[in-house]
């Protein structure tokens, strides 16, 4: 048997190697990422701070912040509530039509986004298949706010899913069946082992959908019809400064996109931290069955904080008030 050590030696590259590699990707990384938000950001302040907030007193950027915020502010509880339950249906249950489910979360990531937003068109349209239907019912769908929600969600509803599903497969359902035996009803198991096993993975797609939801630009150009002032979007919004020639309004706006997606990265790298240490407890939790040794040290040093164990100081707890 080969020495580790000899075989981490020979795979070790040589310091030139090395040395250009990691130049070619921090000169990648600063042309096509650090550049650009640099420039944004001096183009924005060119002509001063009060240029820069004079921009943001528009009642049309005004109406951009807002519609963006509610776009964002209803697809965001439908994708988490999907997500939880499309993660929970396909990590613990077998089911017929789970594989064409899997499909179908990825659906968005595969279809161009111009294209989901042609699709509401045809089905909510004035010549689409309900078209009548919305018509005769007073209703507004494209060139409205609905619309605009309609394609918002479908564009961003996989990254809580996608961010869940993983997980949850890789810590099984011995924590909710523990649950369950111990007398708690669905929404207990839910609320005390379930929630807290996943809440980073949670946190990290609602903060990916998020920062996809207001920077969203094709399927929301289809849907909206480019009101000023009613129907369009931050990323609208700065498309038409920009095809009008105010560039320091329209890089003004585009900045708030800059900031939250520098916000997003930060936080999206501390939760990546969290989420790490979560997979490897599930691993090791994997492991530890197969290993008594390690299973013992698992048991003994994580018996005060394990989900489970919570729950059944919950469980304790209740059943002494409950007596008394």
């Amino acid at each position: 048997m080969s020495n580790p050590n000899t075989s981490r030696r020979a795979l070790r590259e040589p310091l030139w190697v090395r040395v250009l590699i990691r130049t070619i990707s921090l000169s990648f990384l600063g042309l096509f990422l650090l550049l650009p938000l640099v420039a944004v950001f001096y183009e924005a302040l060119r002509n001063g701070v009060a240029a820069y907030f004079a921009s943001f007193r528009d009642p049309a950027a005004l109406s951009a912040i807002k519609l963006t915020l509610i776009a964002a502010g209803i697809s965001l509880p439908l994708n988490l509530v999907f997500g939880l339950a499309a993660s929970w249906a396909i990590a613990k249950f077998e089911f017929w039509g789970k594989s064409f489910l899997i499909t179908l979360i990825d659906l968005p990531f595969a279809v161009s986004p111009v294209i989901s937003g042609l699709v509401f068109v045809l089905l909510f349209g004035a010549q689409g298949y309900f078209g009548e239907w919305v018509a005769a019912h007073n209703l507004q769908i494209i060139f409205a706010v609905p619309g605009i929600v309609l394609a918002t969600t479908f564009i961003t509803f996989p990254f809580v899913a996608r961010e869940l599903i993983p997980l949850m497969q890789e810590q099984g359902s011995e924590e909710e069946q523990a649950a369950l035996s111990l007398g708690a009803n669905g929404w207990q198991t839910f609320w005390h082992v379930t929630l807290p096993n996943v809440k980073w993975a949670l946190l990290y797609g609602v903060i990916l959908s998020n920062a996809r939801a207001m920077g969203e630009f094709g399927a929301v150009s289809v849907v909206s019809g480019h009101i000023r002032g009613k129907t369009n979007t931050i990323p609208l919004h700065v498309e038409i400064l920009y095809n009008e020639y105010n560039f320091v309004a329209a890089f003004s706006v585009a900045s708030l996109l800059a900031l939250l997606a520098l916000v997003t990265l930060v936080v999206k790298t501390l939760l990546e931290r969290k989420l790490q240490q979560q997979m490897d407890n599930a691993i090791a939790s994997v492991d530890a069955e197969v290993d008594p040794v390690a299973q013992a040290a698992t048991t003994a040093s994580a018996s005060n904080n394990h989900p489970a164990a919570v729950w059944s100081k919950v469980l304790s707890f209740e059943v002494a008030t409950a007596t008394t």
